[in-house]
């Protein structure tokens, strides 16, 4: 087991590689690049009108039409030498993947502070949202997924069924903006606040008074960003389970006697399980860092979904591609780990014999 997890260490390496320098490739190539974005802030431009300049690289721009609009050239060329841009693309891509090997994301254009800092900043944020999301679904689908494989075909699991699947009908921004209209003082209760994490005075709370603030903060964030999740992994849950509970260890297991829970956990739940956790990283990264972003728009939360779109807009180049190259890491690595947490729940699957 040693050997495959060395081995799909080192097949990480060209893995990130190759997703930086694509997406290095794409960045670079969208018109509008930072120095666009700084000259429309000198001019009094809105962004709007920024992405409409002339010129096709995302770091150098057409000179005639700077010039005709009264740039003077040395500060062009200037903000050239500032951002990095007097060296060829090539030297910057190698020169930032040496400064990554040692997690120096760099500095943004705009904000005046390190991408590691600005991330760790909106990281708690990011963290809670997901965290208790990911938990909420799970400790919703896998036991409702189950009873619903148990009891097939009844009315338990007809309407069920109905319930989770208009939940994935409906959007979360969507969901998000009933939940605010309802409960947080839009046209009924006020019973939860609108926006932020905490209160304002939560540093002077005691322990128990900021723990039901920050509770009492997160909850329609959480809701909002579960709704939409629940019916994949109970439907997925649902189909697993009802999948074994057919085959003919199952029926070995009944005809000797076994009784329904010993074949439910102690059977049917190892196998089961397989597939739910073949998802769950996808399913980490995607409520971590990127299902969250309009929920933390509409609620006012700084998270890293809100800070990596935010510096998608403003060309800001080193936390595109700071988020970018943590986002990717973050998967490669609980890719593994998903593959080791199946040889943990069955100790009868061998990558190692697989690969040969």
């Amino acid at each position: 087991m040693a050997a495959y997890v060395l081995r799909r260490l080192l097949l990480m390496i060209p893995t990130l590689l190759g997703i930086m320098l694509l997406n290095f490739i794409i960045v670079q190539a969208a018109p509008g690049g930072p120095i666009d974005q700084m000259l429309a802030r000198f001019e009094g431009l809105s962004s709007q009108a920024s992405t409409r300049l002339e010129g096709g690289g995302g770091d150098v721009a057409s000179g005639e039409s700077r010039g005709a609009r009264g740039v003077p050239q040395a500060f062009i060329d200037r903000l050239e030498t500032q951002f990095g841009f007097d060296q060829p693309a090539h030297e910057r891509f190698f020169g930032m993947l040496v400064d990554y090997a040692t997690f120096d994301l760099g500095e943004s254009f705009f904000l005046g502070q390190k991408v590691t800092t600005l991330m760790l900043e909106r990281l708690p944020v990011s963290i809670s949202l997901g965290l208790w999301t990911t938990l909420l679904v799970y400790l919703v689908s896998i036991p409702l997924g189950i009873r619903k494989a148990l009891a097939h075909g009844s009315r338990f699991d007809v309407w069920t069924s109905g319930l989770v699947i208009v939940g994935y009908a409906i959007p979360g921004f969507l969901f998000a903006i009933l939940l605010i209209v309802l409960f947080a003082g839009g046209s009924y209760w006020d019973v939860f606040p609108l926006r932020g994490l905490t209160s304002p005075d939560f540093a002077d709370l005691g322990l128990w008074g900021k723990l039901k603030d920050y509770f009492w903060h997160i909850t329609l964030p959480v809701v909002a960003s579960a709704i939409g999740s629940f019916a994949t992994l109970t439907m997925l849950t649902k189909n697993s389970f009802l999948d074994e509970v057919h085959k003919q260890y199952v029926l070995t297991a009944r005809a000797k006697g076994a009784s329904d829970r010993r074949v439910l956990y102690g059977h049917v739940f190892r196998n089961g399980m397989l597939i739910i956790i073949a998802g769950l990283p996808s399913a980490l990264v995607g409520i971590f860092f990127t299902g969250s972003l309009l929920i933390e728009v509409i609620f006012s939360l700084n998270g890293l979904g809100l800070l990596g779109f935010e510096a998608v807009m403003q060309r800001d180049y080193p936390v595109i591609f700071g988020t970018l190259y943590l986002y990717t890491l973050i998967g490669l690595v609980l890719k593994l780990i998903s593959d080791l947490t199946y040889v943990w729940v069955d100790p009868r699957i061998d990558f190692e014999t697989r690969e040969s």
